[in-house]
């Protein structure tokens, strides 16, 4: 019997010591004002408590980004986006950092949005590094899952090399990065690409570090 109770202390010693994933999401956008986030804010507005990105009046020039000043390596960010238009895209770029005098950033993209002959919500998409779809989310899985004219949930979990992305509590992407050299760490934004007038609009802002 001594043994056992020694045996649960060292136990519950390894345990007490080991670091913990975080249970607690916490908010990074108050829906008021842009404190904690960085970029210029031409294309970029407050309204309703979301951020606003693009305009339905007038053409997009360049990819516009607006970014955390916070760096995050491993966590979960969750999200609700609403997105109409099928002739332009968004997305949520993250471990991202912005491209000195330049106005693209570099990082991963979890892509919002169509492409003429097929959705792109829940891609994953290699922001001027790579330059490519890493991964492509499930065409028919993405359409059964999103309202194409209202809120959608988005979900993004990143751990070392795994990344998965859920839209509506669809796991829609699993992703493993093999390359080495790819950076594990880097700021959080929401985007708007450059092209035909388009709103992108992103709320309930918040992540839990892992």
């Amino acid at each position: 019997m001594k043994n056992q109770w020694i045996a649960s202390l060292l136990l519950l010693s390894i345990w007490s010591c080991t670091p913990q994933e975080s249970t607690d999401f916490t908010s990074i956008f108050d829906g008021q004002n842009w404190t904690g986030w960085e970029g210029s804010k031409d294309f970029f507005r407050i309204e309703a408590g979301a951020i606003v990105a693009g305009s339905l009046d007038t053409i997009i020039p360049k990819n516009q980004f607006l970014c955390t000043e916070t760096v995050y390596g491993d966590f979960e960010l969750q999200l609700k986006v609403k997105f109409t238009s099928t002739e332009n895209n968004a997305g949520i770029q993250f471990r991202t950092s912005r491209i000195p005098n330049h106005h693209e950033v570099i990082g991963y993209q979890a892509d919002v949005g169509f492409l003429p002959d097929r959705p792109i919500w829940g891609s994953l998409y290699d922001e001027s590094r790579r330059k490519v779809f890493l991964k492509e989310a499930d065409h028919e899985a993405v359409l059964s899952a999103i309202d194409r004219n209202g809120w959608n949930d988005y979900r993004i979990y990143c751990k070392g090399p795994v990344i998965k992305f859920w839209l509506n509590d669809t796991l829609v992407l699993e992703y493993e990065e093999e390359e080495e050299g790819i950076a594990r760490e880097g700021v959080v934004c929401v985007q708007i690409h450059s092209g035909a007038p388009a709103e992108a609009w992103y709320k309930d802002i918040e992540i839990r570090q892992l």
